[in-house]
């Protein structure tokens, strides 16, 4: 039996969970993926919301364990969050990025869920994991520098006279493919990590397993490359600007699989500390928090759409599919090693260096600097709110 004032917490941290979900939908997961392909053109913001919502849905549910786990558990040791605390860093991260997405800025979900996360375990007396700081660390810092440096040399090759779209865009989507087949998805595994495409049917062939996954990844490849140079016998910009949807679909996937666990992780540590009459398994989380990002994708994504979109470049379709494709790779990274991972930087990154692309046109550099503000500030606030408003709560 749970006593009635355990029970209540833990109603007030489910719908904080909801409420951060929500936040996320309306914000990082919700409004990046798409940006780039509106700001080129390439879709409505309010198709682009729609479509968002049902693909980091699927997304949360497919490759949402991994970040949730590390979260829940992995950020703070030698304590477990209690249903206070995670209801307490739960509201107060939410707080914080609905901050950002009605002043059209975008705060960084992944550095304040992060920091309300560390600073609450630490109020409760818990000790720092260095060695998952340094991963996350290690993630964050190398994101702009890599996701912006892949986006500009990618925008230059699409851009360059001497090189023929025909062969790019098809050997893009080859590299596309070979990601695309050694994602891990949590139903083909029996680990909570998953397995890839590649590893599922790699086990049924008469091969070791490192040769038949390469075979997969090679012929997943191949039809990738093979589909657009079908594409391309259509038209050049035809076929580039369904390369940039199905980009933005597979990020959108990306997106829920690396955010949900921003919002979940927490209240799936709350009901592992507590003894219940029932079990509430990792699967039911995912989709609450799924159905949270859904809601938020369709309630509140296109005001920042339309914010990255036009506010940081106005991308064509290849800048859009140089901007892209780091961002995509860089997600199923951080859901591959479970670092939460802020998608705002990721793509603003990758916009940005494909802008330079052209020389910085549409590039605004006084949004850039605040925006980057924004992430070191949030994460710094959250971490000092979390130590405070916990350390303020236990004296209570």
């Amino acid at each position: 039996m749970v006593a009635a004032g355990t029970a209540a917490i833990l109603v007030v941290a489910t719908v904080a969970s909801l409420f951060m979900a929500w936040t996320i939908g309306a914000g990082s997961s919700g409004s990046t993926p798409f940006a780039p392909a509106v700001g080129a053109r390439a879709i409505s913001v309010m198709r682009a919301g729609f479509l968002v919502g049902i693909l980091g849905f699927l997304g949360a549910v497919l490759q949402g364990a991994n970040v949730a786990d590390a979260v829940g558990t992995g950020l703070v040791g030698g304590i477990s969050l209690s249903p206070t605390a995670s209801t307490v860093l739960l509201l107060l991260a939410a707080a914080l990025v609905a901050v950002g997405i009605f002043t059209g800025y975008p705060i960084a979900t992944a550095f304040t869920v992060t920091g309300a996360v560390v600073g609450v375990g630490l109020g409760l007396g818990g000790s720092p994991v260095w060695p998952k700081y340094a991963e996350i660390g290690t993630l964050w810092v190398l994101t702009p520098f890599v996701g912006g440096g892949v986006a500009y040399v990618t925008a230059r090759t699409l851009r360059h006279e001497g090189i023929p779209e025909r062969y790019t865009v098809p050997v893009l989507g080859a590299i596309v493919g070979l990601i695309v087949a050694n994602v891990p998805f949590t139903l083909l595994g029996s680990g909570s990590g998953g397995a890839s495409i590649a590893a599922v049917i790699a086990g049924g062939l008469p091969v070791s397993t490192a040769v038949g996954t390469g075979l997969v990844s090679v012929a997943v490849a191949g039809l990738v490359a093979g589909a657009l140079v079908w594409d391309l016998g259509s038209g050049v910009d035809s076929a580039e600007r369904h390369f940039l949807l199905a980009l933005g679909g597979l990020v959108a996937f990306s997106a829920g699989g690396s955010q949900v666990g921003l919002a979940v992780g927490p209240l799936l540590a709350a009901f592992q500390g507590t003894h219940l009459p029932f079990t509430v398994s990792v699967l039911a989380l995912l989709v609450f928090g799924g159905i949270g990002l859904v809601a938020g994708s369709w309630m509140g994504a296109p005001r920042m759409i339309k914010a990255i979109a036009q506010d940081y470049s106005s991308l064509g379709p290849r800048r859009s599919i140089a901007a892209l494709i780091p961002s995509f790779a860089i997600a199923q990274t951080a859901v591959v090693f479970g670092i939460p991972v802020s998608f705002n930087e990721i793509i603003v990154s990758a916009v940005v260096g494909s802008g330079f692309a052209a020389g910085g046109a549409g590039v605004s550099r006084r949004k850039m600097g605040y925006t980057v503000l924004g992430w070191v500030g949030s994460l710094a606030l959250a971490l000092a709110l979390g130590y405070g408003t916990i350390t303020l709560v236990e004296l209570l």
